[in-house]
């Protein structure tokens, strides 16, 4: 989607631009800047020129990722670099800080994945002449909901990345937007609590906020639910996994649909869900059979995860 690049003063176009994608994801690889800004440069050297200006500022800083016995920067922005971005007033601004400990501390893998999910998406849509940029994935954002299995309790869903995409079908001269919910497992977490995160979409989908003052009642099915004053149709949810061998996913993949049919709760809703790994939708792209249905039968699919009722978008 086209976006103004303007950001810190003093700056050419490609730092700006940058700063504000480094902003957005707040720890970032000189590779996946290059993929994302860069792409139409055969190497990333004017891009890290732009990054150490940036550095040189005092806007942003690094740190080394150790992978394959190689060094590769990764890059985040200094409270300086987070204000002067804030300043132009055209993203949303976001409490959130890097410092030092936390570019190098146990969440860095699980962030970078998530944000190389997002390239993945950005650069099939410039392959199949959709749209989808650099800015068009927002990390953690959180949507708060009641449980009834949790009654009393205020509760937050965030997910890894909340993205949207704009799909053109030339031939019918449609363009639909879609909006995707990202959860990125780099096999991490266990699968019951991996489970436990798919009942809170379920959980989220059906939650509809009371007045204030009103107790719990049956009349709360006529209300609107929460998420319809966020999102036209509710976010298909697509779970990229990554971290272990594709024979290891295929069982985690296994597991959580076993789990996942055994909730009622997720069972009932009607969200639409799809599993796949990161090296396939790298390889294959969004809009290939690489999704497994998280309910329902296990037939391949595509990001679309149409029903078994026809064509449904």
């Amino acid at each position: 989607m086209p976006y103004h690049h303007a950001g810190p003063t003093g700056l050419g176009q490609i730092a700006q631009q940058a700063a504000q994608v480094i902003y957005q994801h707040r720890l970032i690889s000189t590779r996946q800047l290059h993929e994302l800004i860069t792409p139409h440069h055969t190497r990333a050297e004017y891009l890290r020129r732009q990054l150490h200006t940036l550095r040189k500022a005092g806007l942003a800083e690094r740190v080394g990722r150790r992978v394959s016995g190689q060094t590769e920067l990764l890059w985040w922005l200094t409270e300086k670099g987070a204000n002067s971005v804030e300043s132009v007033g055209l993203l949303p601004p976001r409490p959130y800080r890097m410092s030092p400990e936390a570019a190098l501390g146990p969440l860095q893998e699980h962030t970078l994945a998530t944000v190389e999910t997002g390239v993945a998406f950005v650069d099939w849509a410039r392959r199949l002449g959709h749209e989808c940029g650099p800015l068009d994935w927002t990390p953690e954002t959180a949507h708060y909901y009641r449980d009834d299995a949790r009654p009393g309790e205020e509760l937050s869903l965030v997910p890894d990345a909340v993205l949207s995409y704009v799909h053109t079908d030339t031939q019918a001269k449609q363009r639909t937007l879609l909006t995707f919910f990202i959860e990125v497992d780099r096999t991490q977490m266990t699968i019951a609590r991996l489970a436990q995160k798919l009942h809170s979409y379920a959980a989220y989908h059906s939650y509809t906020p009371q007045p204030a003052g009103r107790a719990n009642t049956h009349k709360a099915t006529s209300r609107t639910p929460a998420w319809r004053h966020r999102y036209p149709a509710f976010p298909r949810l697509l779970m990229v996994l990554t971290g272990a061998s594709e024979a290891r996913l295929a069982r985690r993949i296994a597991d959580l649909r076993s789990l996942a049919a055994s909730d009622p709760t997720l069972t009932a809703s009607g969200i639409r869900a799809g599993i796949t790994t990161l090296s396939q939708l790298r390889n294959r792209g969004p809009f290939e059979p690489i999704f497994t249905p998280i309910l329902g039968p296990a037939d391949p699919t595509d990001a679309w995860l149409r029903t078994d009722s026809g064509g449904g978008r």
